[in-house]
């Protein structure tokens, strides 16, 4: 506990004595702000701009840093004065941290009464920069151990340093932005009625209409995204068992390829799949060409609507069930299945009774997190839906048309959060309190048994044809960054990927010509930074919510929702509104960009721990704390080794999502941050499909080794099993 405090002692020194209060343009990193201190405000720390700038609203942060000090001081003597202390101190620095970011602004006071009060300001403030976020981190570690000071959260400072380090981050990075948007539902102009334009809002029959019973007409589009999300996560759980189980549990050759396969759509930039689709059963696809010659029928338009967006929809989201699954299907202990067998069940029992409702958690979790992303899905449905809107569509059409009506839009995500709580209320139902642990602290000597025939031939009869749609789809639909111009001329051609990734020698050396090198450096360096970023902090929540025990656990659980449940333009949208000011004035950096993947990609991350972390049993944490190892060592050195496969998840999916995605980055880039989607995007729109194809397979490419290295740092889960049979003893030597 004195470690914490000193930690936080440290963290709130650096934020207001050594480094700048506010952002700067440069970076901190560029330290051309070290000339710039003793003459601009702006550029130095908070101490120093109450000491010579006159900024007096700094003189409440910098005392309470003092009070929180002394707590820091005074812990190791006396722990419940210095708990009382550091609690004091943190809340007083964090408050007194948010009323002078909201309160003051470029432009002086934000609103009328504090000019009344304290008289006009004569000088400016920007956003919170280094110096801030590291002094409010510090506020909070005050806070924190002040809490564990006085017997919250069993007395454990790490414990309660990660609940309000996840809760403070949820909070500002995920309900504020969503909550913003949130509020337009209930934006009326003057002389409405709020409650009636906002059930107006929510209850129009374009959303709820049902015509579709009575005549050839669509259906609202909420009853459009819950049948095509049913849809969706039903057909995507079952391959990705059927995939996991495969690769798991049967004698398969080719089980490396198999899994390079089964992931190839989350690493694949937008619209390839949709293409892909519409060259195969579009109506000069090759499927509607054979029908027509070989018996003279035409299949028409069927790929565009809820047949296409399905399809396309179960091809971008298998992966996710997959890596999801593949971690729960490997941690089922073989013993119980050996146990079975002993009892003389067969196989087929054996799978049926034991080792089937110990996947109940991942397949549960799995449904979950593909039915988010299918209510929240955009880049499918504009391509494929044709006339069949969605509500993730309906969307973007509000907040983009003529009349950036962001009410209407508002009312929408509030229905997409609501399916959202739907799901997880109904998956926490299915699972109810039974118990899924299937490592102990034991050795497990067991070997999995292999399947039954029966599920081995539905294995078979499911995963290979899927298998060979999937090659079908991408041998089509990158083909065309081989050809000189798609659709017309066929010729062979290497010139996108040299317009591309051109490179060419200067008198300074390398001169990286072509022009896509830019977004590409930008993307997979932000990526790269998202990624160990939202691993680590979704591994830390779902240890947080399957092994502590606090209060308002549930509502921290529902809150990673938010974020995956909201379309991405949406998300887009509200970080705009949310850090296009002060004090968090982030619109244009890379730094939001970053956010963005983090929080987006956050929920993936944390049900893959939180599956995983089912199957372990809880006695081992209690066996370390018996030992008198602290929370944070027990995490280190008990659990993480075991979670290897949900931290491989996390690692692979982050990454690659943070590459990949569109709809919630393309209004947060700009000129200096481009990314590689928005690339791609702006050369379908102008019709240079060639280039396009050619930057996206080389981005598929890329990927697929990162995920290679990501699994090589990573490595394995280790659970103490016999990899097979032991060899029977030699036969004793008879005697003459």
């Amino acid at each position: 506990m004195r470690r914490f405090a000193f930690f936080a002692l440290a963290l709130v020194f650096v934020g207001l004595v050594l480094v700048p209060w506010h952002m700067q343009a440069a970076g901190v990193l560029s330290f051309g702000w070290v000339a710039r201190a003793s003459t601009r405000a702006d550029a130095a720390p908070a101490l120093l701009q109450a000491m010579w700038f006159g900024r007096w609203w700094f003189w409440p942060v910098c005392a309470a840093a003092m009070l929180g000090g002394a707590g820091a001081l005074l812990i190791g003597r006396d722990r419940r004065l210095g708990g009382a202390l550091l609690l004091a101190g943190g809340l007083a620095g964090l408050a007194a941290t948010a009323l002078q970011g909201g309160m003051i602004g470029p432009r002086g006071w934000f609103h009328a009464w504090p000019a009344e009060l304290f008289g006009a300001l004569k000088t400016r403030q920007f956003g919170i920069g280094l110096g801030g976020a590291a002094a409010t981190l510090g506020f909070m570690a005050f806070a924190t151990t002040g809490l564990a000071a006085r017997g919250r959260f069993r007395g454990d400072a790490f414990v309660a340093f990660a609940v309000g380090l996840v809760a403070a981050l949820i909070a500002l990075f995920t309900v504020w932005p969503v909550g913003i948007v949130l509020a337009k539902v209930f934006t009326v102009e003057a002389g409405q009625n709020a409650f009636a334009a906002s059930a107006g809002r929510i209850f129009e029959p374009k959303i709820w209409g049902l015509d579709c019973l009575s005549s050839g007409r669509s259906c609202g589009v909420a009853w459009n995204t819950l049948a095509l999300a049913i849809s969706t996560a039903t057909a995507a759980t079952g391959l990705g068992l059927c995939f996991a189980l495969l690769v798991t549990r049967t004698s398969f050759p080719a089980k490396r390829l198999m899994r390079l396969l089964t992931v190839l759509p989350i690493v694949t930039p937008p619209f390839v799949i949709g293409l892909g689709l519409i060259l195969i059963f579009g109506r000069s696809g090759i499927v509607n060409q054979a029908a027509f010659s070989l018996f003279g029928v035409e299949l028409g338009r069927w790929i565009y609507g809820f047949n296409g967006v399905w399809l396309a929809q179960v091809f971008s989201f298998t992966p996710t069930a997959f890596l999801v699954l593949i971690g729960v299907v490997e941690g089922i202990s073989p013993t119980l299945e050996e146990a079975s067998s002993t009892l003389r069940a067969n196989r087929a029992r054996t799978f049926s009774k034991v080792s089937f409702p110990l996947m109940r958690p991942g397949i549960a979790n799995a449904f979950l997190v593909v039915f988010v992303e299918s209510i929240a899905d955009f880049g499918n449905p504009i391509v494929l839906g044709g006339s069949f809107g969605v509500l993730s569509t309906d969307i973007y059409f509000a907040v983009v048309g003529a009349q950036a009506d962001f009410s209407r839009a508002g009312a929408l995500a509030l229905l997409l959060l609501l399916f959202a709580l739907g799901a997880f209320w109904l998956q926490r139902r299915v699972l109810g309190r039974a118990s899924y642990v299937s490592m102990s602290g034991k050795g497990d000597a067991g070997l999995p048994q292999p399947l039954p025939d029966r599920v081995r031939r539905v294995v078979y009869a499911i995963a290979l044809p899927w298998t060979a749609l999937t090659v079908l789809v991408y041998t089509l639909a990158l083909s065309g960054g081989f050809v000189k111009t798609w659709g017309r001329d066929w010729t062979p051609t290497l010139s996108h990927y040299g317009r591309a990734f051109g490179v060419e020698w200067g008198p300074s050396g390398v001169i990286w010509s072509g022009t896509a090198w830019h977004s590409f450096f930008t993307t997979v360096q932000l990526a790269a930074i998202g990624a160990p970023a939202t691993a680590a902090l979704g591994i830390l929540t779902a240890w947080l919510l399957t092994r502590q025990r606090f209060a308002g656990r549930s509502a921290l659980e529902f809150a990673l929702l938010l974020s995956f449940a909201v379309p991405g333009t949406v998300i887009g949208v509200s970080y705009i509104l949310a850090f296009n000011v002060p004090p968090l004035e982030l619109t244009g950096t890379a730094v939001i960009l970053v956010l963005c993947f983090t929080f987006r990609n956050l929920p993936v991350g944390v049900r893959a721990g939180m599956a995983a972390m089912s199957q372990i049993d809880g006695s081992l944490d209690e066996a370390s704390s018996v030992l008198r190892a602290s929370a944070l060592r027990t995490m280190t050195r008990v659990v993480l080794p075991l979670l290897r496969p949900a931290i491989v998840t996390a690692l692979i999916y982050s990454f690659v999502r943070a590459i990949t995605t569109v709809s919630a980055v393309i209004f947060l880039t700009s000129a200096e941050h481009e990314m590689a989607t928005v690339f791609i995007i702006n050369r379908v729109i102008n019709g240079d499909y060639g280039l396009a194809i050619a930057y996206a397979s080389v981005l598929i490419v890329m990927m697929a080794l990162a995920m290679g290295l990501i699994r090589l740092l990573v490595g394995e889960r280790r659970i103490g099993r016999r990899a097979s049979a032991p060899a029977a003893p030699a036969p004793i030597p008879q005697r003459a």
